[in-house]
């Protein structure tokens, strides 16, 4: 459905903004009084990251005339295949301030305004205040329910977007018109059942796609041209090359935006959405080792004085990319449909890591569970070892 432009028009534009922004002049949707419009905005991006990237440089080339940025995250070097607001020159910057710099130029009339902090219940609304859109770029769930609940809370609209692999989603929540996030989602997943980006990866270039996407959403609700994605949720699958949207309707038992809300207020989000299963936590109590002990204990089974058996809970192409020595490939989706279990030995400990000591969590569960009392699981997993112990390993 279309809806009023979401903020008023500038007062006017210079001789050089209409240079700039001749081409969006001459398309009749947009023309003067829609530039204006932009130049008059205030957009939120949460993240300066796969999304963010994206998002930012074209708003800016947009001419929208505020762009916030909430991001508290430094660059690294695996970040550049796909966040292309950042170079080479900028690993170990900011990654907000990294951002600022491109943005300005790219667009250097827009004005830039940093929040470099980690987005929470205690700033949300103070920050989401200041702005007439929000563009979210986050990558996990609790962030993800954090933002709708403040906007609906607020009354503010958001475009959201979702990256995985080759896969992309986009929608537009707004509750005053349509569906918010818990409509579509009431609940996160379960903890461990849908991997991160950081765990699954992604193709650079659909963040390009999807972050787009995102902004073209935005440019519709800040001028008032177009069909917003209000209730559509829209599916991008690159291998395919393909679109498809899916209606969403607006749930009247939602927890939040329903006709008897429950959720009146802001929640414990880390717990709503938990990292860990209860099992899994449960069973890392008391059944955790760093990465410290682990070099010891190779080091002690290197001389005969302890036995046990390293097991790398990953995919085989993460092991291909770095490993602890001694380790053994076993990734998790053995252990959870059984398979694993049968060929562990009984007269040994099990050592279980991952990249980061989630999956490693969930499998110990499952082999405490099968009767391994003492196995144990790596904390931090290959990503501290790399850290910590083996530098000359690439990270990832």
């Amino acid at each position: 459905m279309s809806l009023p432009p979401l903020v008023e028009p500038a007062d006017e534009l210079t001789i050089d903004e209409v240079r700039r922004y001749s081409r969006h002049l001459i398309i009749p949707e947009v023309g003067m009084a829609g530039q204006k419009r932009l130049k008059n905005a205030k957009v939120l991006v949460i993240g300066a990251g796969g999304l963010g990237s994206p998002a930012l440089l074209y708003l800016a080339a947009a001419g929208v005339g505020t762009l916030g940025i909430v991001e508290f995250d430094t660059v690294d070097e695996s970040n550049l295949q796909r966040q292309i607001i950042h170079g080479q020159s900028d690993v170990g910057k900011s990654k907000a301030q990294s951002a600022r710099e491109s943005i300005l130029e790219t667009n250097p009339n827009t004005n830039v305004v940093l929040h470099e902090v980690r987005l929470d219940n205690d700033n949300v609304f103070e920050i989401f205040e200041q702005y007439d859109l929000i563009v979210d770029g986050t990558d996990n769930f609790a962030t993800r329910y954090l933002v709708n609940d403040a906007a609906v809370l607020l009354g503010k609209p958001y475009v959201w977007g979702s990256i995985f692999r080759f896969d992309g989603q986009i929608s537009v929540f707004w509750a005053e018109h349509g569906p918010c996030y818990r409509c579509l989602y009431p609940e996160p997943p379960p903890p461990g059942m849908v991997p991160s980006c950081a765990e699954g990866g992604v193709l650079g270039v659909l963040c390009a796609s999807v972050g787009a996407a995102q902004v073209t959403e935005a440019i519709k609700l800040l001028t008032g041209i177009g069909d917003p994605s209000l209730g559509r949720l829209n599916i991008y699958e690159a291998l395919d090359l393909n679109w498809r949207a899916l209606k969403v309707r607006k749930d009247p038992n939602c927890a939040i935006c329903g006709e008897n809300p429950t959720v009146t207020e802001l929640i414990d989000y880390e717990s709503f959405c938990g990292a860990l299963t209860e099992e899994a936590a449960d069973a890392a109590v008391g059944s955790t080792i760093s990465v410290k002990q682990l070099s010891e204990w190779i080091k002690l089974k290197d001389n005969g004085e302890k036995d046990f058996v390293l097991i790398d809970v990953r995919e085989p192409n993460e092991y291909e990319i770095n490993k602890i020595p001694g380790s053994v490939l076993i990734p998790k989706a053995d252990f959870q449909t059984g398979v694993a279990l049968e060929k562990l030995p009984q007269d040994k400990q099990l050592v279980f890591h991952c990249k980061s000591g989630v999956r490693s969590a969930e499998v110990l569960a499952i082999a405490k569970g099968a009767g391994f009392s003492d196995a144990v699981h790596v904390g931090g997993g290959v990503v501290a070892w790399v850290d910590q112990i083996d530098p000359s390993q690439p990270s990832y």
